[in-house]
């Protein structure tokens, strides 16, 4: 009773024909890999579907208003500047997926840090890994509600003519959000996931090509490309407000990239032979090369648009309005892109406290013992009753905190700094420097510590701008009443 509780979760649904993993031991076929897991399955394809549900989230609909804080020159050239950096350590980071000594897998992005840098080093990895999952399902929770009560006013609107005010509580739609959440969040792991990650990739694409559509129309209604070269100028903004925004801004880039913290769980799901870094290696280019393109278009388009007046968020906040029906469906496929989203980013804290419980508690009967359900046509479920309990709380808990605290630009922007340096480019650089033996003070080693310390800068300017926001938000703000 005391197994880890990942492995079991993981085989849990070996005879349900829905979910494609039946296989016959005695016939030959194999269920377990060298590692005595369930055996991989994942391909390129897959991965890069995990990392595009990942990578493009809620970051692409405030990346209108960071470029109008940076300008037509800074704007394009920060994001083009984050991608480099992101795919560049993420190399680093898959060829850091195996134990540099046992060539033992690392199953979580805390065991490759445990593997290469130790105990001491793996404790602060965990506590800012899991820290930024969660802060992370909270800003999923906060952008699929706004995209709900967006389809919500904009049936308003056209229906009233534009006469109702229409003023909408988005506390409803985050219930709703959270209730689906409850539902999904007991599919057992990652492994399970790859549906889920297909159709929020797809709908990615869906919202991405629309409001960059829809910003190319506004562009030639307008018959002119809006912006300055610097962005907001001072005189609408003080030089105050301008700095902290322009800070923000670079929060809110580094969020929309922001995707390692997942990275070596999806590696974990990839088969083998090939090897599973190579595979790694090239999914991260594919959709690095696919969602930077999206998110400079998109970006660039919506400033050339709305100009240094850009919204915070593209869809929603006065924002682009027309063709209404085409905006709905745009804010339909954001909050089916987040449903999958939020269990991608929720199933390695679900792991974690259940494997812990497990380990500590390894003759509980409320935590080992599986109850086993059979549904007609799919075969049969394992319930546990442990992590039902412990999901759905988990589940209750982000949601509160959503609804205290709905900041969107704001939200993106801290968790874009708190979680962007540590995970993307820290661990990285620290794992790979030990993995490769890289001598000290050697100009590998000074490059890879300057590109450590100048994004550190960064994160902590991001961070300040987005406190600062939040900070002034919360003076007018009053939680849980209905906004306009």
């Amino acid at each position: 009773m005391g197994e880890n509780i990942a492995t079991r979760n993981q085989l849990q649904f070996h005879n349900s024909p829905a979910f494609d993993v039946s296989l016959d031991v005695q016939g030959g076929s194999k269920i377990v890999d060298e590692d005595g897991r369930l055996i991989r399955t994942g391909t390129l394809w897959t991965a890069s579907s995990h990392i595009i549900t990942a990578v493009i989230g809620s970051g692409v609909l405030s990346l209108t208003w960071a470029i109008a804080q940076l300008g037509w020159i800074a704007g394009p050239v920060v994001m083009v500047m984050f991608s480099f950096i992101t795919y560049y350590t993420s190399t680093l980071l898959v060829s850091c997926y195996r134990d540099p000594v046992t060539g033992k897998r690392s199953c979580t992005y805390s065991d490759a840090v445990r593997s290469h840098l130790g105990k001491v080093q793996v404790k602060m990895c965990g506590f800012i890994q899991q820290l930024n999952l969660f802060g992370t399902t909270i800003g999923y929770t906060v952008t699929a509600a706004i995209s709900m009560v967006a389809i919500k006013r904009s049936t308003c609107f056209h229906n009233s003519g534009g006469k109702d005010p229409c003023l909408t509580s988005s506390n409803p739609y985050m219930l709703a959000f959270g209730i689906s959440e409850i539902i999904l969040s007991q599919i057992p792991n990652f492994d399970k996931l790859s549906w889920l990650s297909i159709v929020a990739a797809f709908m990615s694409f869906t919202y991405s090509g629309i409001g960059l559509a829809l910003g190319i129309a506004k562009v030639a209604e307008n018959g002119k490309i809006k912006g300055s070269m610097s962005g907001m100028s001072i005189g609408v903004v003080t030089p105050a407000q301008k700095m902290w925004r322009t800070f923000q801004a670079l929060g809110d880039i580094a969020f929309a990239f922001s995707y390692s913290i997942i990275l070596i769980e999806i590696q974990d799901t990839v088969k083998s032979p090939p090897c599973e870094t190579k595979t790694m290696k090239k999914a991260t280019q594919l959709s690095l090369a696919v969602t930077s393109i999206f998110y400079i278009l998109c970006g660039c388009m919506g400033y050339a648009a709305f100009g240094d007046l850009a919204p915070g968020n593209l869809l929603t906040d006065k924002g682009l309005s027309s063709p209404f029906w085409l905006i709905d469906i745009a804010n339909a496929a954001i909050v089916i892109h987040l449903v999958g989203a939020y269990q991608v980013f929720a199933q390695p804290i679900f792991a974690l406290v259940e494997k812990t419980a497990a380990k500590f508690f390894p003759d509980s009967q409320f935590i080992t013992k599986d109850i086993k359900i059979t549904i007609p046509r799919l075969g049969s479920y394992n319930l546990n009753l442990f992590s039902l309990v412990w999901r759905t709380l988990f589940v209750i808990l982000t949601t509160v905190i959503s609804m205290i605290l709905p900041f969107f630009n704001n939200v993106v922007g801290f968790l874009g700094a708190l979680g962007y340096w540590p995970l993307t480019v820290y661990f990285p650089v620290e794992m790979y420097i030990a993995q490769k033996k890289i001598p000290k003070w050697s100009m590998r080693w000074i490059c890879l510590e300057i590109l450590s310390f100048c994004v550190l800068a960064i994160a902590l300017c991001a961070a300040g701008g987005s406190v600062t926001g939040v900070v002034h938000d919360l003076k007018v703000y009053r939680p849980f009443k209905t906004s306009n």
